[in-house]
């Protein structure tokens, strides 16, 4: 078994007392990959717990001496999801798949961050760079300008700069990982109906059009801030028609401006990726279904979904 991490993929099985082991295992049970690409970053105490691989993956051991209580927040469950998370960073594999982990877990265990993402970007990113999340289900993508954040903060966190670099760190995916020189991208407004010029809120005009017209000037292919229902609408339509989706990402202002749309007609198929580092990390788009948890009724679907996105 080969011991050269920087070519496998990494899978975390999340929160120990949620359904990101249960999955893991549905999951890779369900691919088959070969051994030799696989590397679990796990312990084998919880593995043992929610189910039997059919195959003998590597699994490299982070300890956990708590007792496993499916369906119950605790920081040591907290700490443990932290803990795998820093050492796929330190392991540096291709490819790093996340299970779900629980914030508020975490944060109990002193471990404050907003989420998987900032963790990863904490340990992974350097020379400026920043993690993006990026959700996808086949062509239909959507990138969040911002993500777990307060909505009464959006609109002051979004500025001229911010959105630019945003924009320009999509590009930047699109041309190196997946060669696509000149995608299209669709921006959604901020405001209902797009601000109607100023009636409904003015950051359109003083904010968003004043970047895209910087970003049209540097060759990216941007619309000008647009509704979100009506930008949204041929999507989904196209996607249900597995027809061709009109833009290459849709750009959303906040969280569930993005993610409703791909979730309400693609939720198990819907994958969370984190762009912008070195390493590129997948995810379910769901949590970690605490309420199910050690009852073995799981669905495995968006896993299987995270550990196909690696395989191009």
């Amino acid at each position: 078994m080969t011991n050269n991490h920087s070519e496998k993929i990494a899978i975390l099985t999340g929160d120990p007392n949620g359904i990101g082991t249960e999955i893991t295992i549905k999951a890779l049970n369900s691919l088959n990959l070969p051994p030799s690409k696989i590397l679990i970053i796990s312990n084998q105490k919880i593995l043992n717990t929610y189910g039997k691989l059919n195959l003998p993956y590597e699994v490299t051991e982070i300890p956990y001496e708590s007792k496993i209580t499916p369906g119950k927040i605790t920081k040591e469950a907290g700490d443990f999801s932290f803990r795998a998370l820093k050492k796929a960073c330190e392991i540096r594999p291709q490819f790093i798949v996340t299970a779900p982990t629980s914030k508020e877990a975490m944060h109990l265990a002193g471990h404050n961050y907003n989420g998987q993402t900032e963790v990863l970007e904490h340990f992974l990113a350097h020379d400026g760079q920043k993690a993006e999340m990026l959700f996808v289900s086949k062509d239909f993508r959507v990138l969040l300008l911002t993500r777990h954040l307060p909505l009464n903060e959006v609109s002051s966190t979004i500025t001229e700069n911010y959105l630019i670099d945003k924009i320009q760190r999509l590009q930047n995916h699109f041309k190196t990982k997946l060669n696509i020189n000149k995608p299209s991208f669709a921006l959604c407004a901020l405001n209902p109906h797009a601000g109607e010029n100023g009636i409904l809120g003015n950051e359109e005009n003083t904010i968003m059009i004043p970047a895209v017209e910087k970003l049209r000037a540097d060759g990216i292919n941007i619309t000008n801030p647009m509704s979100a229902d009506n930008l949204f609408i041929k999507a989904v339509q196209n996607y249900l028609k597995d027809e061709k989706i009109p833009y290459n990402c849709y750009i959303a202002c906040y969280h569930d401006q993005g993610l409703i749309p791909i979730k309400s007609i693609a939720s198990e198929k819907t994958v969370n990726m984190t762009i912008g580092l070195d390493i590129i990390r997948t995810s379910p788009s769901h949590g970690t279904a605490f309420d199910i948890a050690g009852k073995n009724i799981a669905n495995p679907e968006s896993m299987i979904e995270a550990i196909k996105a690696c395989l191009w």
